[in-house]
């Protein structure tokens, strides 16, 4: 949404800039040493004026051979120290820089990771990464180096104004007054690029959604030839992020060319004046080469100001983009005073609850209520739009309920920590989501420390041992991203595997055989079957199989986020019209079997 603020800078843009740099704070050895280094190497550069008035009115206007050697090897000192401080004052602003921005990056991962399943349902992906990556980039390239340039800059041009008046006051008059119109133009120049600098960002971030969007669903195009469709609508927004650049260019080289304007008419003011004043014995032809030197010295650090703040409104800009994501707060977060939850014996209880998602206009969920006991096996079945998944996102606590309780073993879970009770749920999400690395990392992701033999019994209780053992390198052949090269429900096996590997006492599945063939589903609700009945494992599952229901120890059905019925397969059949319509049209039989 833009900004109805008008021109200016981005609101809190300042406040935001002032805050990326306390980030300095764990890095002020190396900031106060490019500060000092900095600072050696323009004192450097503002002797160095003084030994050339030496050479000329003290050496060649006297002949003295040895006040041009001593300014000679004055110049050559100013030019060690200057190189020196200049390799110094860079080395360690960049590495005060890379510190900033690994805790930006750090920062904003570690948050992405907390926040709610409500804040990832709303937010772009591609706008995300933008901000871990190019703005995190703009803060670390001001806040490392422009922040220092600023200070030393601001230093350079009270001490060249100093040495200005002190070589002749009515010389400085002159050339300042000629000058004077830099500072307005840099002002101009400022006010235009700081909204400039928020719609490039933000196109941006629109570009990498896009990207993002097209490359995973890449498949998708091609099998509706939308490649045409995908190309022009990157391209619209390519262009538009094109304009805004050379919009950026365009203010950038109608405004500097004014700066090198008022420079030069600024040596021509002193040529004039300085060689009327050497005419009548109130300035030296050295002074009047050191003065020349010195005005180049101040409008440097004004050009410089300039640029720096050119880069301190992108970074202005980028800091509040980064801020806003950091001060986000995580709604799903312990309580004071949550319990470690102990180990479960599987009841669950949903009392009354009511759900709404964030900026939703009707609640998902309408008052559900119904029991698990220990060791049960329950299917939930429901029209489309019921909140089937939608309960049993509520269980692990994904999302915060709006009204009524989750009660697990007859706690609430807002009352127990969010680490024992999401260690003790076993849950497979509807997309079987993999990660780049080995199957059997992938399987070990909620117990790293298992032993290959573990591994193994969960992936042969998740009948995902037969393929894995037909692959060249079994379990340490290497998953693409997303499971790319592994079949719908071979990536969902595996996802099974990995939440029965953590041995939960509640186990959760979302429509998690959707994908696989009926032999296999069938195979895998068998060895669920009987790991549950071994071990008293309580689980629920959103069915989408007649098998499914009818070995459930209890059907819940849900229609417009109500549970309208509940019981066994044959008195649902018995009693329930809705349940036997959903039996029709959406539940798929096993070959051979009939409804």
């Amino acid at each position: 949404m833009e900004s109805k603020r008008g021109p200016g800078r981005t609101p809190g843009a300042g406040k935001a800039v002032w805050r990326a740099l306390g980030y300095l704070r764990r890095y002020r050895f190396d900031t106060m040493g490019a500060l000092l280094s900095l600072l050696m190497a323009s004192a450097a550069n503002l002797a160095a004026p003084q030994f050339v008035r030496q050479v000329v009115d003290e050496g060649i206007a006297h002949g003295s051979m040895p006040a041009v050697r001593a300014a000679v090897a004055g110049l050559v000192g100013v030019a060690l120290v200057r190189g020196v401080c200049n390799f110094l004052q860079g080395y360690l602003a960049e590495r005060a820089s890379q510190g900033v921005a690994f805790d930006l990056r750090d920062s904003l991962f570690e948050r992405l990771q907390r926040l709610s399943f409500s804040y990832h349902d709303q937010a772009q992906t591609g706008q995300l990464l933008t901000r871990l990556t190019n703005d995190v980039e703009q803060v670390r390239t001001f806040v490392g180096g422009g922040a220092v340039q600023v200070v030393a800059s601001l230093l350079m041009l009270v001490g060249c104004t100093a040495l200005l008046f002190m070589t002749n006051p009515v010389l400085a008059l002159a050339a300042l007054a000629t000058i004077a119109p830099v500072l307005w133009v840099l002002r101009h120049f400022m006010m235009k690029m700081g909204p400039l600098f928020g719609q490039v960002q933000g196109t941006l971030g629109r570009l990498n959604s896009i990207l993002q969007e097209s490359l995973r669903g890449a498949r998708v195009v091609r099998a509706f030839s939308g490649e045409a469709r995908e190309s022009a609508r990157y391209g619209r927004v390519n262009e538009e992020y094109l304009g805004l650049n050379l919009q950026l260019i365009t203010i950038i080289f109608t405004h500097f060319p004014w700066v090198f304007f008022f420079a030069s008419l600024g040596t021509l003011v002193v040529v004039g004046v300085g060689g009327w004043l050497i005419f009548h014995q109130w300035l030296s032809i050295g002074e009047l080469l050191a003065f020349n030197s010195y005005l180049g010295f101040l409008l440097l650090p004004l050009i410089t100001l300039g640029f720096l703040a050119n880069q301190m409104s992108r970074a202005g800009v980028s800091a509040v983009r980064i801020f806003e994501l950091l001060d986000t707060s995580v709604e799903v977060v312990d309580r004071p005073g949550a319990q470690v939850l102990p180990p479960l014996e599987g009841r669950v209880e949903l009392r009354d609850v009511r759900f709404r998602y964030a900026g939703g206009e009707r609640d998902i969920l309408k008052g559900v209520s119904f029991v698990v006991e220990p060791g049960q096996f329950v299917a939930i079945i429901g029209t489309t739009g019921s909140g089937k998944s939608t309960v049993i996102n509520l269980i692990p606590r994904f999302y915060e309920v709006t009204g009524g309780a989750v009660l697990i073993d007859g706690r609430d879970v807002r009352d127990v920590t969010l680490a024992s009770l999401r260690s003790q749920v076993g849950i497979v999400l509807q997309e079987a989501t993999l990660f780049a690395g080995t199957l059997r990392e992938n399987i070990a992701y909620g117990r790293p420390s298992a032993s290959l033999e573990e591994v193994q019994a969960a992936a042969e209780a998740a009948q995902a041992a037969e393929f894995i053992a037909a692959l060249p390198q079994g379990y340490d052949t290497p998953v693409g991203e997303r499971g790319v090269g592994l079949s719908g429900g071979q990536r969902q096996r595996v996802a099974i595997a990995r939440a029965l590997l953590t041995q939960p006492r509640l186990l959760i599945l979302d429509d998690s055989t959707s994908a696989v063939d009926a032999r296999t589903e069938a195979e895998i609700q068998h060895a669920l079957d009987r790991l549950m009945r071994g071990s008293q494992r309580t689980a629920i599952v959103i069915a989408q199989r007649l098998s499914t229901v009818r070995d459930a120890d209890q059907v819940i059905v849900l229609d417009e986020g109500r549970v309208v019925a509940q019981g066994r397969h044959e008195e649902l059949l018995a009693s329930s019209p809705l349940y036997n319509e959903i039996l029709g049209s959406q539940l798929r039989p096993e070959q051979g079997e009939a409804v």
